[in-house]
Order: C-alpha cells, then sequence, then structure tokens
C-alpha cells in the first residue's frame, strides 16, 4: 500500500504540466512503436519514455525497472515461443526431442524481437503517463471527451474502492496469519476462502451504503469533475516538438533494418 502507482503521480513534477499533451505524448509513442516493422523505433521510444518518468517524473529507477520487469517477464517468454514456431529463413540454432526438431529461424527471431521491442515500449509510454498523471484528472480528460457519465462515474467508483476493499484484504490476511491461518496447505486454501467470502459481503455492504448517502445527498446521476488550466509553454511545445521529430526520423530511416 505504500507503493502505489497513483502515489508516485501525485507527487510527479510532470504533475503539473498540461494532461492533453501528456496523452498526445503517449498516444504518439505507442501508435509509432506499433506500426515500425523494425524494432529500432520501439526501443529508442521506450528508452525516451523511460528517461522521461526517472528524470523528469522523479520515479526511483528501482521501481521504474520493478514494475516493467513484469509485463517484459510475460513478453519474453511469448517471444521465444514466437522465436520457435514462426518466422521462415536460414536456421540460427536448433534441436531434436524425441525426433522432432525444434529449431530457431532468422524470420522467427526477427519478429520476437519486434514482439519483444513493441511491448517494451508501449509499456513504457503507459507507465510514464501512469506515473506522471494521477487518475482522477484522467477521468477529467474523459469526461471534456464527453463520454457517457455512466461510463466514469462507474469507472471511478471501481477504481476508488480497488485500493478500499484492498486495505480491507490486507487487515484480514494480517489477522488470519497471526492466528496461524497459513501454517499450511489445507489451512491457507481455507483462510483464503473465507478471505473472499468476507470481501464479498463487504463489497455488498459498501455499496448498500454507497447508494444510500448519494441519493442522501441528492445525487442526480452526474458528478462534477474540475480540470484546472494548464497552458502550454513554448519549452514544453519545442521538447515535445524534438522528441516527436526524432521518433520520425528513426522510424522511417530504418524501417527496412531487422537485428539479424
Amino acid at each position: 500500500m505504500t507503493q502505489m502507482l497513483d502515489d508516485y503521480a501525485l507527487n510527479s513534477p510532470l504533475r503539473e504540466k498540461n494532461n492533453w499533451l501528456k496523452i498526445a505524448i503517449t498516444a504518439f509513442g505507442i501508435i509509432m512503436g506499433v506500426s515500425s516493422n523494425s524494432p529500432v523505433t520501439p526501443f529508442i521510444i521506450a528508452l525516451c519514455m523511460s528517461i522521461a518518468t526517472i528524470h523528469f517524473s522523479k520515479v526511483p529507477a528501482k521501481f521504474y525497472f520493478k514494475i516493467l520487469a513484469a509485463p517484459a517477464g510475460f513478453v519474453m517468454v511469448s517471444a521465444a515461443i514466437i522465436a520457435f514456431f514462426s518466422g521462415a529463413g536460414s536456421e540460427v540454432f536448433g534441436f531434436d526431442i524425441f525426433s522432432h526438431r525444434f529449431a530457431v529461424t532468422v524470420g522467427g527471431l526477427n519478429m520476437a524481437f519486434l514482439v519483444l521491442a513493441r511491448t517494451i515500449s508501449g509499456m513504457s509510454c503507459l507507465f510514464f503517463l501512469s506515473l506522471s498523471t494521477p487518475m482522477i484528472e484522467l477521468f477529467s480528460v474523459l469526461k471534456a471527451t464527453r463520454f457517457p457519465d455512466s461510463f466514469i462515474e462507474i469507472a471511478m467508483m471501481m477504481y476508488r474502492y480497488i485500493f478500499v476493499f484492498m486495505e480491507v484484504a490486507m487487515g484480514i490476511k494480517y489477522a488470519q496469519t497471526v492466528r496461524l491461518g497459513y501454517k499450511d496447505f489445507k489451512t491457507s486454501f481455507r483462510s483464503m476462502g473465507m478471505l473472499g467470502t468476507s470481501l464479498f459481503i463487504r463489497a455488498w455492504e459498501q455499496g448498500e451504503k454507497l447508494y444510500v448517502s448519494m441519493n442522501s445527498r441528492c445525487y442526480d446521476g452526474r458528478l462534477i469533475l474540475l480540470e484546472e488550466d494548464r497552458p502550454i509553454k513554448r519549452s514544453e511545445v519545442a521538447f515535445t516538438s524534438a522528441y516527436f521529430i526524432l521518433v520520425l526520423v528513426v522510424f522511417y530511416s530504418t524501417r527496412h533494418v531487422l537485428l539479424i
């Protein structure tokens, strides 16, 4: 509970920057990374977004690479599977298992590197946005884009009560732990079942309380979200333009470049 993404976003120096500008930078990076046929451009985008998140947003490098390691681990497994079971061309290396040949080809290895680069690039862009912009401000942006009010309000309530139920779950689990509720597999399984049951009941009760409290405050189906006016400075426009130009130059100059 002490290292949430919103905690870093609330304390980030980039929080005071224009939200639309940060969203444009994120969207541009994702689109260019996915559109690239070479892994060079996504890797450049990931590098730029990582530097911006660590240096400008003041996110500790250890924490940043820790949260980036989770999706990176999944995509590395996927990249290994792609390298063995897709692509064509000459064989890079291979081995036989029960008279079946498993080989990595040049085409499969290039495809694996491309998938890895695109995924890391997209995650770096999303982490840049989530670690520099609190969720409540993103909800304000969605409201300004004329998203349905019901969609935004349900999303806000879901996001709010994620942390409430996490705190309740941690309290229940701590109480179970000090009573040896997880001393072996059978006891742990039983304790987890009780934890899930308790959370379901708490969620039901909290939903009823929320409904009553909102009605008592004359809720008419709309929540008011205030968006702070943050003008874009010339230096920010120049810096963002330089980043866009760099990515576009790399994109067009390396569109046929493969690692192997």
